[in-house]
């Protein structure tokens, strides 16, 4: 309906949301988050280069003030915050953010320690050769125009891109729903892809990867990603490269030694990275490490002091990897818009093909356009000639004829263009040395013609063009030009034992374990603590007290014949009562733990159930860390694990609720990493109680309930075969019908 104020819609909530939260997404993705597939460049990025060129800021002009540049894109072309767009030439500016700058900055432009650059007005900028190829044959009919968003001025829709500056300077950026992310790489090597793209269409990622290996990054450092995966990350689109600050070992005087650190990763800011290796050393999350310092300069020298001269280099890098910024993932995403202005995640193939199409699309609308110029100078050439053979009647009709141009182009068959060049004339042009001039002048305009419509009849004479430009392109961004070298090598990383690694980074210090009855468990500093002064809940009293140390790990043996393993240093600590057992673990209310001791990689255990089965198993098969533990013994319906021993011996005693006893060889019992095992001894009712191992010189022994340990001179009369019944138990034998009282 109409109001005196204005038109009102009747829209429903819903739509008049979607669709202007519609609009908004579109325009955040086309106009600031994703660049574009031909130029690799952004609105605001293209607009600076362009109103620097308008500006003549070429690279072997002065320099102007940034405040005069960013008045221009803002005034003209970029209708946004001047801070917004400052930021945007800054970082164009920056040797350690782009890998081939594309304005010239004098003055403070920031720093890789994170720094600001100095405002506006006091910093000076021009474009720079690689933006120069960017923006060469702009005023050729190369590319498109439109109106800018004052209707005064055109821009430029895309740049004729010289070379792919997509993947040369890389691109970040968010949207609504959807993120690009990428690193840049080196121009030399995409040139060549390219050209050998044009020789050999549809080239294969693993062919294309002989000339793109990876990123190339302003920063350098050692990318020490697969090849794999950087394969699968080119033909993906997706995926990821691991890249690591490059380092040396500097000998010291006494056998000591330092590591520095002269390259840092991509978009790492130096200060934060000394600030956080800092804290790791101020919170003793990284033991190896005694000290961190910056001596650099110009160049980084970043100096990283270990504990002491004695530590392992490669654990103390991995472990200085693992925690800090030394090491970090460069994540590829080639999202971007494409020719049509749709975004999609391409292929390197497709990208570098979406550049070359691009760039046969320039050099065609360059050809067209100079034919055209060709063709006007041509006609204006053959009227002057006519003017020449006859000048005499061209002097009179222009003296005498109220209307010399219509009288003109009626007695010599002229074109308006031709008429009009030709009153336009200069009168020192009437020489005969001029008429020779136009002769060849027009003759190798008609020669240009011929080779440029031919050019434009060929397809391979085109490939063949474009192959020339990339050769020019290379030689302004190779090797031997300056910055042009590859910084980023590549190498596969150290890989130590990764349990080293992360005993690296835990200070050690002695821990006593104390798990309750009722699961509830924590760490106590120290060892030797009396069990006596152990504090518990009401009814509640100790299970297990194992000392460790903060770096070792703990197995927890269950009766659903799972284990747990539990790294000390991430234990709750003494204070109160600890934390329950069952947070920490997947632990079911109905199952209880059956042993708890320190974990030895190179030991052995038996595990035994109810039911009498049982089998050895490598200690080291029981670790996993994750909370549902590891099945390693499996017992059925009614059954649960009952032992769970570290094997000491060469003969196993197995005793069952009966008291029956039975000792046999302990190469008796299969060897497996998960299972029911074997019977190790049989009963008409009951079940088994425990099992120990012993070594046969020795006999066998057993713990009396006061702690004594009480030995069977006749043991060898319960000697017997596996699964055997067995004896009752010698006089003496505990009446808890144990080996040894309490849990392991």
């Amino acid at each position: 309906m109409q109001s005196g104020e204005g038109l009102i819609l009747d829209e429903p909530i819903d739509d008049a949301l979607s669709s202007r939260y519609l609009a908004y997404s579109l325009s955040t993705i086309t106009q600031r988050a994703l660049p574009d597939v031909r130029d690799g460049l952004k609105p605001v990025h293209r607009r600076i280069l362009y109103a620097m060129r308008e500006l003549k800021l070429d690279p072997d002009s002065g320099f102007k003030k940034c405040a005069r540049v960013v008045g221009d894109v803002i005034g003209r072309f970029h209708p946004h915050g001047d801070q917004a767009v400052y930021d945007a030439l800054v970082r164009l500016a920056q040797d350690f953010a782009q890998r081939y700058q594309l304005v010239d900055g004098q003055g403070n432009f920031g720093n890789v320690d994170g720094d600001s650059a100095a405002a506006m007005r006091y910093t000076e900028s021009r474009l720079t050769i690689a933006a120069r190829l960017l923006l060469e044959g702009i005023n050729e009919d190369t590319v498109d125009f439109r109106a800018t968003y004052s209707g005064e001025d055109d821009e430029p829709v895309v740049l004729p891109a010289g070379f792919p500056n997509l993947l040369a300077n890389g691109s970040n950026g968010i949207a609504v729903g959807m993120a690009t992310s990428i690193p840049p790489h080196n121009a030399a090597e995409l040139l060549d892809a390219a050209a050998h793209l044009i020789k050999h269409p549809g080239a294969s990622i693993a062919t294309l990867m002989k000339y793109v290996p990876g990123p190339d990054f302003p920063t350098g450092g050692i990318i020490v990603e697969p090849e794999a995966s950087r394969a699968e990350a080119y033909a993906t689109g997706r995926g990821g490269f691991r890249l690591r600050s490059r380092w040396i070992r500097e000998e010291l005087p006494r056998g000591q030694w330092q590591i520095v650190v002269t390259e840092i990763p991509y978009q790492v800011q130096k200060a934060k990275l000394i600030e956080k290796l800092a804290a790791l050393i101020e919170t003793r999350k990284l033991p190896l490490l005694g000290d961190v310092r910056d001596e650099s300069a110009e160049d980084i020298r970043l100096i990283l002091e270990p504990k002491s001269r004695t530590v392992d280099l490669d654990i103390f890098m991995e472990s200085l990897f693992a925690l800090s910024d030394l090491e970090v993932r460069i994540s590829l995403n080639l999202n971007v818009l494409g020719a049509d202005g749709t975004p999609g995640v391409l292929s390197l193939q497709e990208t570098l093909q979406a550049w070359l199409d691009h760039r046969r699309i320039v050099l065609q609308r360059r050809t067209e356009a100079r034919l055209g110029k060709i063709a006007n100078r041509l006609e204006v050439l053959s009227g002057y000639i006519i003017a020449f053979l006859n000048l005499d009647e061209v002097i009179r009709i222009i003296r005498e004829k109220d209307q010399p141009k219509a009288e003109l182009i009626q007695t010599f068959s002229l074109s308006e263009i031709q008429a009009e060049a030709i009153l336009n004339m200069r009168l020192r042009s009437l020489r005969k040395l001029e008429e020779m001039e136009l002769r060849r002048e027009d003759e190798a305009l008609k020669d240009e013609q011929s080779e440029l419509t031919a050019l434009l009849g060929s397809e391979d004479a085109q490939w063949q063009a474009i192959t020339g430009e990339i050769r020019q392109a290379k030689a302004l961004l190779g090797p031997k030009s300056e910055g042009g070298a590859r910084r980023s090598d590549f190498a596969e990383a150290v890989q130590p034992d990764r349990s080293a690694v992360l005993e690296a980074m835990v200070v050690k210090e002695p821990l006593t374990i104390v798990l309750s009855e009722k699961g509830w468990i924590r760490a106590l500093k120290g060892h030797g603590i009396d069990k006596a002064d152990i504090r518990f809940k009401e009814d509640d009293k100790a299970a297990f007290v194992v000392p460790v140390q903060s770096t070792d790990k703990l197995v927890l043996f269950a009766t659903n014949g799972k284990a747990y393993t539990l790294p000390c240093d991430k234990l709750p600590g003494g204070r109160g009562h600890g934390d329950p057992i069952r947070l920490l673990i997947d632990l079911d209310e109905s199952h209880a733990p059956i042993a708890l001791f320190v974990h030895d990689p190179a030991a052995k255990l038996l595990v035994a159930s109810t039911t009498g089965h049982g089998f050895q198993v490598q200690e080291a098969a029981l670790i996993a860390m994750t909370k549902g533990g590891k099945q390693v013994l499996n017992v059925g319906a009614g059954a649960e694990a009952v032992v769970c021993t570290r094997i000491t011996g060469d003969h196993l005693a197995v005793v069952g609720e009966n008291r029956k006893v039975l000792c046999y060889p302990m190469d008796e019992v299969n060897e497996m990493s998960r299972g029911k095992g074997v019977k190790l001894q049989n009963y008409k009712d009951g079940s088994l109680a425990d099992a120990i191992t012993f070594l046969g010189e020795d006999g066998l022994r057993w713990t009396d309930p006061g702690g004594r340990t009480v030995a069977c001179k006749d043991w060898q009369n319960w000697l017997g075969k596996r699964a055997q019944a067995g004896r009752m138990a010698p006089r003496g034998f505990p009446r808890s019908g144990l080996f040894k009282p309490g849990n392991y």
